[in-house]
This record gives structure tokens, C-alpha cells and sequence, in this order.
């Protein structure tokens, strides 16, 4: 608001909508985890639609793209209101995966349950990378499945003339886990009350 009052722009309202979608996958892990004994088959699909949700949460982080078309005159504003909103949703981000990470527990060993958090992270930059570069969004998964799976494949088959997107989701998701690693790391070493 004060933004939008100092620049007289509403350039940056998207950034709610952006949060709101961010705040889907951790909605989704704080129900589940109050359904400790979910049937295999429920908890899959919502598994599903967790995972495509979730890169919504730090893909805040590239907004900071916008900083190139907005009014330099009050930068650092516009700095600061991007890292408030990419940090909470680098924060929701970590949260849901920690949840999500106790509930794979229920339903999986700790090692297949471990591997399946590592192989988050690069799936979440890689729906990043749909969602900043190829301009998908999360319910094309249902609303234009054809054409999202078709892009998905051709990047798949075609690794040399998409070298972007492996690079994108390669660092990405390196990123992503670096910062839940540390957050862990953190999280253990903080004295309990």
C-alpha cells in the first residue's frame, strides 16, 4: 500500500496473488497433517496436487526480474517489498516441505521418504522455470494438460536445444535444497524450550 501511495502505480499487485498461490501448498500439508491415517490413494493425489502447487512458494523469488521495468525512483522500496514477499514465500516454501516431510514418514520409510524430498527440489525449479519462462501455471496441469506435457517432453527428449531449462532447474533446485539443508541444520542445533 505504501508502495502504490509513494509510486502511484499498481504495477506490483500481483505479488498478492503470487503469496496467495504460494500459501496453497502449505494449506495442503498443515490439513494433511492433521490426517495422520489417509488411505494410500487419497494421500496420493493430494501428494499430486501439493507438488503442483509448490513451486508457486519460491517462485516469488523471480519477481525480482520486475525490478528492471518498474520506477527507479524509489528502488529500494520496491527492493524491499520483493525480498518481504519472496522471503515469506521461501518460508511457506520450507514449512510445507517440512510437513511434508513428517507425513511421507507415515506412509514410507525413512530412506524412500528422504528420497522423495530430495527429488522435490528439482522438480519444484523445474515447474519454476514453466511457470517464469513458458508462462504455465499450476491448473494447466488440468486445463491445458496437452500442450504443458508436450513442452515438458520436448525439453525432456531435446536436452541440448532447451539448455536453459536444465541449467534453471539444475541451479534452482541445488538453491532450493541448500537453503532447506540449512534451515535443517538450524533447526536442529536451536535449544528447545
Amino acid at each position: 500500500m505504501v508502495r502504490i501511495k509513494l509510486n502511484q502505480s499498481f504495477f506490483y499487485m500481483f505479488l498478492i496473488w503470487n503469496l496467495f498461490l504460494a500459501f496453497i501448498p502449505f494449506a495442503l500439508t498443515s490439513y494433511l497433517s492433521t490426517r495422520p491415517n489417509q488411505h494410500k490413494i487419497s494421500f496420493g493425489l493430494y501428494f499430486l496436487t501439493w507438488l503442483a502447487f509448490l513451486p508457486n512458494a519460491p517462485y516469488i523469488i523471480t519477481d525480482f526480474l520486475h525490478l528492471r521495468f518498474g520506477n527507479h525512483h524509489l528502488l529500494w522500496l520496491d527492493v524491499l517489498m520483493l525480498a518481504s514477499f519472496s522471503g515469506n514465500g521461501i518460508l511457506l516454501f520450507l514449512l510445507s516441505v517440512k510437513d511434508m516431510k513428517q507425513i511421507l514418514l507415515q506412509h514410507f520409510s525413512v530412506n524412500v521418504s528422504r528420497r522423495i524430498i530430495t527429488s522435490i527440489f528439482p522438480l519444484t525449479a523445474f515447474g519454476i522455470y514453466l511457470g517464469r519462462f513458458l508462462r504455465y501455471n499450476s491448473w494447466e496441469i488440468i486445463q491445458n494438460p496437452f500442450e504443458l506435457f508436450q513442452d515438458i517432453l520436448d525439453i525432456v527428449i531435446h536436452p541440448q536445444l532447451h539448455f536453459e531449462a536444465w541449467i534453471f532447474t539444475f541451479a534452482f533446485g541445488i538453491f532450493l535444497a541448500l537453503i532447506y539443508r540449512t534451515q535443517d541444520i538450524f533447526h536442529k542445533i536451536t535449544p528447545k524450550d
